[in-house]
C-alpha cells in the first residue's frame, strides 16, 4: 500500500453507534421556603393638631408685626410717598402728582447730630412751623424748593431775587443761573434780611400763587422731612430731581 493510500485511511472518522452512558442525578427535595415578612413601618410621633395650630397662628402674626415694622422704619427714616396738593410749585410739580421722598440725609444728619442742609434748587418737604397736633406730629406739610441757604443775604426786589454770600459778594440771581428758573414767572415781595444759621429761605415754583417764605419767613433746618428725589406718577410724566 502506498502513502497516499494510507493517509486517506487515516483521516477516516466513523460515526459512533454505541449508545451515551446514562448520568443519574439523585433527587432532592426544595427547601421550603418561608415568606418574608413586612417590615412594620415606624410612625413619627405626631404633634396634637392644636399645637400645629397654634404655631401657625403665631408665626402668622409675627410676619404681619414684622411687616409693619419694616414698613414703618421705611416710611420714617428712609423714604415715603407723597401728593401734591395744590398750584404753589406749577410748572415743575402739578395737583395730584405722586412723590418720592428720600429721607436719608436727614435722618443720618439726625442721628450724627449735624445739621442737614439741602442744596440750592433742592425742592423740599418740610413741616409748616406750629402746626402740630396733640401728639406732636405735624398737621400740614409743604412742598418748596431751596433758594437761599443759611447766613445769606437775600433781595427780592422788583420781581428780582438776589443772593449774597462769601462766593458771591457782588450778589447773584439763583432763578437766572440754575436749571430750574427757565419758567419761573415774577417775584413779587420786597425783602432784605439775612438768613438765620439754622434755616432756609424756600419760594414755590408759582410765585404769583405761593405761599413761602416771602410770607412766613425761613424754614428751620429742623423743619425739614426729606428732599423730593423722584416724580412716580403721571406715569407719562416719570422724573428724577
Amino acid at each position: 500500500m502506498d502513502d497516499s493510500t494510507k493517509t486517506e485511511t487515516d483521516n477516516i472518522i466513523r460515526p459512533d453507534t454505541s449508545p451515551p452512558p446514562v448520568q443519574t442525578v439523585p433527587e432532592t427535595q426544595p427547601e421550603p421556603h418561608e415568606p418574608s415578612k413586612p417590615e412594620t413601618p415606624v410612625t413619627p410621633p405626631q404633634q396634637p393638631p392644636q399645637k400645629e395650630n397654634y404655631r401657625g397662628v403665631i408665626t402668622t402674626v409675627l410676619l404681619f408685626v414684622a411687616a409693619i415694622l419694616i414698613a414703618f422704619l421705611l416710611t420714617t427714616f428712609v423714604f415715603q410717598q407723597y401728593a401734591v396738593d395744590g398750584p404753589s410749585m406749577e410748572s415743575t410739580l402739578h395737583n395730584g402728582d405722586r412723590l418720592v421722598v428720600v429721607k436719608m440725609a436727614k435722618t443720618w444728619s439726625d442721628i450724627t447730630g449735624h445739621p442737614f442742609v439741602p442744596a440750592r434748587g433742592n425742592i423740599i418737604i418740610f413741616n409748616e412751623s406750629g402746626l402740630y397736633n396733640a401728639s406732636g406730629v405735624a398737621e400740614k406739610q409743604l412742598v418748596k424748593r431751596v433758594i437761599g441757604l443759611p447766613s445769606e443775604r437775600i433781595v427780592i426786589n422788583a420781581g428780582v431775587i438776589t443772593i449774597f454770600n462769601k462766593q458771591n459778594p457782588n450778589g447773584f440771581d439763583p432763578d437766572k443761573t440754575m436749571p430750574y428758573g427757565k419758567n419761573i414767572p415774577f417775584t413779587s415781595g420786597n425783602i432784605d434780611e439775612t438768613i438765620p444759621a439754622g434755616d432756609v429761605f424756600v419760594c414755590g415754583d408759582n410765585r404769583p400763587d405761593s405761599l413761602d417764605s416771602r410770607y412766613f419767613g425761613p424754614v428751620p433746618l429742623k423743619s425739614i422731612v426729606g428732599t423730593v428725589d423722584l416724580r412716580i406718577y403721571p406715569f407719562n410724566s416719570l422724573k428724577v430731581f
